[in-house]
């Protein structure tokens, strides 16, 4: 199936030779706000999204304990470590991670991507702005949540001063990471129109390799090295371990760099896609 949208075939200069910089910004700016409020419609899958949350930290901590069967330590992580790491995952990937990934797919079917395509900005930066926006409604909900979320599983201060400085960074990093794998899924619908089933198979790998459920600390070793290797990790396991102190000194260094080296190439990856997806809009309005 062909995605059924409309665009000129005009080619309009690039928006820096044609305005200033501050004006794509306040464009930017504006997707991400008009997300925002878009989501915060949703009262009710928010609601629904963050009362699984809970249901989640509940059950790791308590499937957690039933493993430890009463021993202090397991591979040198203690219980409290390990009931902090799944209430700390849980919390920051509903953040970076929200049940909307992105827009594309319905603008797709709607056939509003020509007119987001006469907007002075770039459609992949109105995209990644909005989802942004879409993921930002999560943190007033969240600091109502984080109260319970602590009650029910656990809470642990940073392991030192460095993780404590690093982790924003990190928890940056991994929205960033998260948000371009998602805009890479929502481009796929220029060719499919339909991602829905390709977005459920994509949860779940993305979850279980991400660490989110399970640390790779306790992963067996093939499936640890495939986690290593893949895109999901730097979006949960990374700053929670980095707060926890599992990863600490230069390897705080290593992680945060290959976090920026991942935001580097699905950037680089988005903007190929999104090269030829722009080729199919073109030769279907022309």
């Amino acid at each position: 199936m062909t995605a059924p949208t409309t665009a000129p075939t005009m080619k309009a200069a690039p928006a820096s030779a044609r305005q200033p910089l501050g004006r794509p910004l306040r464009s930017y700016l504006a997707c991400a706000r008009m997300e925002f409020r878009a989501a915060l419609t949703y009262r009710t899958a928010y609601l629904s999204s963050f009362a699984m949350m809970l249901l989640q930290i509940w059950l790791l901590t308590v499937v957690w304990k039933a493993l430890y069967d009463g021993r202090a330590e397991v591979d040198g992580l203690g219980l409290t470590t390990m009931t902090a790491y799944a209430t700390l995952t849980t919390l920051q990937y509903q953040l970076v991670s929200p049940w909307r990934s992105s827009p594309i797919e319905q603008r797709v079917r709607e056939g509003k991507v020509a007119v987001d395509l006469l907007r002075p900005v770039g459609f992949p930066g109105q995209m990644l702005a909005g989802q942004l926006g879409w993921a930002s409604a999560a943190v007033p909900v969240l600091l109502v949540a984080l109260p319970f979320a602590l009650l029910i599983g656990a809470g642990q201060a940073p392991a030192s001063t460095a993780a404590g400085l690093a982790y924003p960074v990190a928890l940056l990093g991994a929205l960033l990471v998260n948000q371009l794998l998602g805009l890479l899924l929502g481009m796929v619908s220029f060719w499919t129109l339909e991602v829905s089933g390709a977005l459920m198979a994509y949860r779940f790998v993305a979850q279980f390799f991400s660490g989110a459920l399970v640390p790779l600390w306790f992963m067996p070793g093939p499936i640890r090295v495939a986690a290593e290797w893949l895109p999901f990790q730097a979006t949960a396991y990374t700053p929670a371990a980095v707060y926890l102190g599992q990863i600490r000194g230069p390897g705080i260094a290593v992680a945060l760099g290959v976090q920026l080296a991942w935001i580097a190439a699905l950037g680089a990856l988005s903007a190929f896609v999104w090269s030829r997806a722009r080729r199919r809009v073109m030769s279907q309005g022309g």
